[in-house]
């Protein structure tokens, strides 16, 4: 049976759009790819975080999504960010269990020097659309 609220709208849930990046990215980058600053912390690593987004309709959800970059130099976190930002640049299309839609550069690299470690780091975000899945009851 189909989940609805009382007044007969579909109950639809959005995928975890740190999850549908991180999965994405792993296989392709050769460095860690994370949703939260490892300790201790890798040479270079990779981190997911959204930022917000918005639901677009029914049935379409649009998170902000930063990611950071960081290296064990200006160069090399410069270098990584280059290459992860093509990737999720290019990220639309069947995603798991997940359907991306229209990937968009909403803030471009920048460096952004981590403030407690001093770590080289640039960060840049973007947003898409991913489509949710109406609930289902038992």
């Amino acid at each position: 049976m189909r989940q609805a609220t009382p007044m007969g709208k579909p109950v639809v849930i959005f995928p975890d759009a740190v999850l549908v990046v991180i999965q994405y990215l792993r296989p392709i980058i050769k460095t860690p790819v994370v949703s939260r600053v490892p300790s201790p912390r890798p040479p270079e690593f990779v981190r997911i975080e959204r930022l917000g987004g918005i639901r677009r309709n029914l049935i379409l959800d649009r998170p902000r999504i930063d990611v950071e970059c960081w290296s064990d130099s200006e160069e090399g976190a410069a270098d990584l960010s280059a290459i992860v930002r093509a990737h999720v640049l290019a990220m639309a299309g069947k995603r798991g269990s997940t359907t991306v839609y229209d990937v968009a550069e909403v803030s471009g690299p920048m460096w952004l020097p981590d403030n407690e470690s001093g770590q080289p780091r640039y960060s840049f975000a973007v947003e898409f659309s991913a489509r949710g899945t109406r609930l289902e009851t038992t």
